[in-house]
């Protein structure tokens, strides 16, 4: 790989220095002949190699996605007994309760098990745990409700691999359990009826990446195909599409077609709960992508959970009735302006501590905490400080006496295996490689952030404390017609491992007069071989003084610099900007040099 390492103006503001990381280009040989079968034109063909698209078959289950694409979901470990303990439950009528996370996952897989096995006439509820009084998985507050309204079986979604003492607790209480989680398992799994969990040690189920809801799914697909009544487990897709990609797993494989088939659905013929969420946030059906999940839905459901009862949000998912949906939406759009405004006001404390307080350049890690900050918006205020000063962050707050917090990391460093390094020093913890939850005694809350630090300097190599911009491929401008638009769009549905394609290009000519819009955005064109495009930088205007050639500080009007440089070049993706009906591309630039 090659790689450029652009050296902008240091400063702690949303711009950062880059490191250029393009990919090798393919052997030429294998880009001609696949630009040839699918004549398409051979940078398309380069990015689809790195992908590992490297054939003609291939490439048609990219481009086509299809149920018959998915797996046997008995290849699952325990998956014949989470059946047999359901269909027993649900020939005696017991009481049964799906148990969900309180996040995007967990509230899209309670809401789409509960209306499949009230489906297939299971005597059915759900249950959301408060994310203040009883924390993350599965709790005995949790449990001890479901004793009390006489449940038997508790089906967890998104949660409970590492529920060891509490299925225990549950098992006492005469309460089995199925767990639909995907997880890093602990060192003993509990002892539920079943575990389903495709990472766990048992599991040889051939994809890993799965969310939680997406293992719920494969739960009902196997029940079908197992009482084998002509049920359609295809119109539940939405909620997993929903949830694959607000939950940020790799969008390949199994989760590639659970969106593309999901977000058809949600596009062309949306149930109520999710009809009447999209008209709250001012989004048209017709028009949803993965952005629109990851950045208008997704917050709305999560900041019921964040700010209150996650239970609203499934109250929210299953409902039949559009009117009561509405109202329902009107509640989750209400909670989330209050969530941004209290995830600002924390952001900007934060912000300022570690201005004040913390040297990012010689500290491992930023690890911030207050006793007042709210427990529902710190995991969002972690990222965010990631995004603004890229180094792992730890939120930290202090509920009933104990210290809880978010942790959220860059990439390349495995957040959760650095937290199992300093796993004495903590009370509990889990995650994924790039987030993580934690709790800490506040005894031992200076202890563990020093341990922390040092694991953080001990891995932290110079690359990984730069962000990196994954290049696909160099492109020549000349390639960009309207067939070469047609085929970008279905690289889509687009997420991580499936990014929207990053192209670079060298020699580019600045034409007219750059300019600074809306909030901070940078709007300029360029011209190649004769051909004119328009770019948009969202964000990027800090890099206006580049553009000009002129150092920040001798700038006295940078908006009236002309244009007229031809040395430039450009990391962009390709969109599309449709002017009087004609679609032209424009160019999203990511940076330039």
């Amino acid at each position: 790989m090659l790689l450029f390492t652009n050296s902008g103006d240091k400063a702690l503001s949303p711009f950062k220095e880059y490191r250029w990381k393009v990919a090798e280009p393919p052997d030429l040989e294998l880009i001609k002949k696949l630009s040839e079968e699918l004549t398409i034109a051979p940078s398309l063909a380069a990015v689809l190699i790195n992908r590992k698209v490297d054939d003609f078959e291939k490439a048609r289950r990219y481009f086509r996605p299809t149920e018959e694409q998915l797996h046997d979901p008995f290849l699952l470990d325990g998956m014949h007994v989470a059946v047999e303990r359901i269909l027993a439950a649900r020939i005696s009528n017991e009481k049964m309760l799906v148990y969900g996370d309180y996040d995007v996952d967990g509230t899209n897989g309670a809401s789409m098990l509960y209306l499949f096995f009230r489906e297939i006439g299971c005597n059915v509820s759900y249950y959301i745990p408060d994310r203040i009084k009883e924390g993350y998985g599965i709790s005995h507050a949790g449990i001890d409700q479901a004793k009390r309204t006489g449940i038997s079986l508790m089906v967890a979604v998104d949660c409970g691999i590492t529920a060891v003492e509490q299925v225990e607790y549950a098992r006492s209480l005469g309460v089995d359990v199925i767990i639909c989680d995907h997880h890093e398992p602990g060192n003993t799994i509990p002892n539920a009826v079943a575990g389903l969990d495709p990472i766990k040690p048992a599991s040889q189920y051939p994809f890993k990446f799965l969310c939680g809801c997406g293992v719920g799914f494969k739960l009902i697909q196997a029940i079908a195909r197992t009482i084998g009544d002509e049920i359609s487990v295809s119109k539940y897709l939405d909620f997993v599409a929903i949830a694959t990609t607000a939950d940020i797993v790799p969008l390949v494989e199994e989760n590639r077609v659970f969106v593309k088939l999901g977000l058809e659905l949600i596009n062309k013929n949306p149930r109520s709960g999710i009809h009447a969420l999209l008209q709250s946030a001012g989004l048209e059906v017709g028009s949803i992508a993965t952005g629109q999940i990851v950045f208008v839905m997704a917050p709305r459901i999560n900041a019921v959970g964040r700010l209150g009862n996650a239970m609203r949000a499934v109250d929210l998912l299953v409902s039949e009735s559009f009117s009561k949906a509405v109202e329902y939406a009107r509640v989750l759009e209400q909670e989330n302006q209050t969530r941004r405004k209290i995830d600002e006001d924390v952001f900007l404390h934060a912000q300022q501590l570690v201005e004040e307080y913390l040297d990012v350049d010689s500290d491992g890690a930023i690890i911030l905490h207050q006793e007042q900050w709210h427990p529902g918006v710190i995991g969002i205020v972690a990222s965010r400080i990631v995004e603004k000063y890229y180094r792992p962050a730890i939120m930290l707050t202090t509920v009933d006496g104990v210290v809880k917090g978010s942790a959220r990391s860059v990439a390349g460093f495995n957040i959760y295996q650095a937290l199992k390094r300093c796993e004495g020093k903590l009370l509990q913890f889990g995650g994924h490689k790039y987030a993580a939850g934690l709790t800490v005694d506040p005894e031992r809350l200076e202890e563990f952030k020093e341990a922390f630090n040092a694991v953080a300097k001990e891995l932290l190599t110079d690359d990984l404390r730069t962000p990196e911009i994954a290049i696909d491929a160099e492109i020549d401008l000349a390639e960009l017609t309207p067939k070469y638009l047609r085929i970008l769009k279905q690289f889509a549905p687009f997420g991580p491992k499936n990014m929207r394609p990053m192209f670079v290009a060298h020699d580019v000519e600045l034409v007219g007069t750059p300019r600074i819009v809306g909030k901070n955005h940078l709007r300029f064109k360029i011209r190649k071989n004769g051909t004119t495009f328009d770019c948009i930088g969202f964000g990027l205007g800090d890099l206006l003084p580049r553009l000009n050639g002129t150092p920040p500080e001798t700038q006295k009007d940078p908006g009236t610099q002309n244009g007229g440089r031809k040395d430039l070049s450009i990391v962009f993706s390709v969109d599309e900007n449709d002017y009087t009906g004609v679609q032209l591309p424009q160019l999203k630039i990511k940076d330039l040099k």
